[in-house]
């Protein structure tokens, strides 16, 4: 009877990670189960990882970590056997994706290419994120630390985060900071994944607008020519920003 739950509890498993794939990869339009549990990487590491998590919890000596070993090869995407996942997990693509130990991942999380969540220095104890539910994390994303990203949160591509995220609320840049939180803007444009603001392109804005401003209060003092004239008009550029995800 052990058996017939246990037969029972991983086939609603791999239904459910399948079923999380079709709800936020529009790829599976076409796909067959088969195909998906064949061909899809993310997929392929969280079954391999519940696994590998079972025998991790259990004690069991070098078989979680060889287990992991060989999806990390197969996949791509490496995942500690330690970790803590919730349901409706999803890697989207997924090469390069890192998670470490001692990190949290609530429910109905979706991760997307390149992401680690990371540790900071040698400390013991708890040194990974813990990621709360409903939370989407672009591509490149950097968390590290033991910090924590709220409820239905959303970290732009590439960004590199190190301290709590509010629920709620989309983080871009590097540092990481907040853009919107609770469905209201804090500052700059709307946070899209094509079009992130890109702060270190504002500050330089800001710098290059001030030092014109200085340039032109000087030569009025002066007298001399208006500097601004021998500088070239730059048109803002136009389409994707290389910050989406």
């Amino acid at each position: 009877m052990a058996g017939t739950d246990q037969i029972s509890k991983m086939v609603s498993g791999i239904r459910s990670q399948v079923a999380a794939a079709r709800g936020r990869d529009p790829a599976t339009g076409d796909a067959s189960t088969f195909e998906i549990l064949a061909t899809w990487p993310g997929v392929q590491a969280i079954l391999a990882y519940r696994l590998a998590h079972r025998f991790y919890c259990r004690r069991l000596p070098l078989v979680p970590l060889a287990i992991s070993f060989i999806s990390r090869v197969v996949t791509g995407i490496e995942i500690h056997p330690g970790a803590r996942i919730g349901e409706g997990f999803f890697i989207d693509h997924g090469a390069g994706v890192v998670i470490g130990q001692t990190a949290e991942i609530g429910d109905n999380v979706t991760l997307y290419q390149g992401v680690t969540l990371g540790g900071t220095g040698f400390q013991a104890g708890k040194r990974h994120p813990t990621i709360e539910d409903n939370v989407t994390i672009g591509s490149g994303a950097k968390l590290l630390g033991p910090i924590t990203v709220g409820h239905g949160a959303k970290i732009g591509a590439n960004t590199v985060v190190v301290e709590d995220v509010p629920a709620s609320s989309t983080v871009v840049g590097n540092p990481g900071h907040p853009v919107r939180i609770e469905g209201r803007k804090v500052e700059g444009p709307d946070a899209d994944w094509i079009h992130l603001p890109d702060p270190l392109q504002d500050a330089v804005k800001s710098l290059s607008a001030r030092i014109k401003q200085l340039e032109k209060q000087v030569a009025d003092l002066s007298g001399s020519e208006d500097p601004q004239a021998e500088h070239p008009v730059t048109e803002p550029k136009k389409g994707r920003s290389s910050a989406g995800g």
